[in-house]
């Protein structure tokens, strides 16, 4: 039964892979892109780790493969959305279909600074007063 389990877990965790390997040639834009190579490549990864971990049961190997697993869980996210931070950042496009794009009204692409939401909401109900610094 063990077996069937490994078995399992190793060809799931590598259609995963193969899908984000599709994702990533097919789909249209950065962001889109990274949506697909994070969520599915990093859980393709950790259940191949854990079919790893569950065919050699020695401590060793299963410590260490928790610690891939904890790796890919902290880092995967992070370094997508850096990737997909710094691409908007340089002006890759987006795609056609895009419906939303909530960064355009706080970015400014001169100094590429972020406003908050709340910056641009008070910003926007706030009357300039005589006392204000211009």
């Amino acid at each position: 039964m063990i077996d069937v389990i490994k078995g399992t877990l190793l060809i799931v965790g590598a259609l995963l892979m193969l899908l984000a390997a599709i994702g990533l040639l097919r789909l249209p834009d950065l962001l889109t892109r990274m949506h697909a190579t994070t969520k599915a490549a990093a859980l393709g990864v950790i259940l191949v780790m854990l079919a790893n971990a569950m065919h050699f049961s020695e401590v060793g190997v299963v410590a260490r493969s928790l610690a891939v697993i904890v790796f890919i869980l902290l880092t995967a996210p992070v370094a997508a959305h850096v990737i997909g931070r710094a691409g908007y950042f340089v002006g890759s496009k987006l795609w056609s279909g895009t419906v939303k794009d909530e960064l355009r009204p706080n970015y400014d692409p001169l100094t590429h600074a972020l406003k908050s939401g709340l910056e641009t909401e008070e910003n926007a109900k706030r009357q300039p007063r005589e006392t204000d610094p211009e």
